[in-house]
């Protein structure tokens, strides 16, 4: 499998999802975008194509706390920041959207942290 087929595999996969999921004023999306260096996450009304609360492994707090942007620790600690700025707007419930990735690994870690903040999905 070529890099163009992999992409386009990627892709197809994160519309299908889309097609489904849809954050609305009551409940946002909780996107996830990860790349093999970093992890970022933002919480997104469509309804008004608004992005509500952002956090990644590359925000300055977490540049001297963390070894790497691209492991289970970084996306740990970027859904506990997610959660803990979703808790100062008051959101509590969110539609969880992996783009398109497998829910395992840091994709995981970073939901599973998100909910021990106090996100519900």
């Amino acid at each position: 499998m070529n890099v163009f087929e992999k992409q386009h595999r990627l892709s197809s996969r994160k519309r299908r999802v889309r097609l489904r999921i849809l954050g609305t004023a009551t409940r946002p999306r909780l996107s996830v975008f990860r790349s093999n260096a970093h992890i970022y996450a933002q919480i997104i009304d469509d309804s008004v194509g608004k992005t509500l609360v952002a956090a990644s492994s590359c925000d300055p707090g977490f540049k001297t706390k963390l070894k790497s942007g691209g492991n289970v620790e970084a996306a740990k600690a970027v859904g506990q920041a997610l959660a803990e700025r979703a808790k100062a707007i008051p959101i509590e419930l969110v539609v969880f959207d992996r783009g398109g990735r497998l829910y395992h690994g840091r994709v995981k870690a970073l939901a599973d942290a998100a909910r021990s903040g106090g996100l519900k999905f």
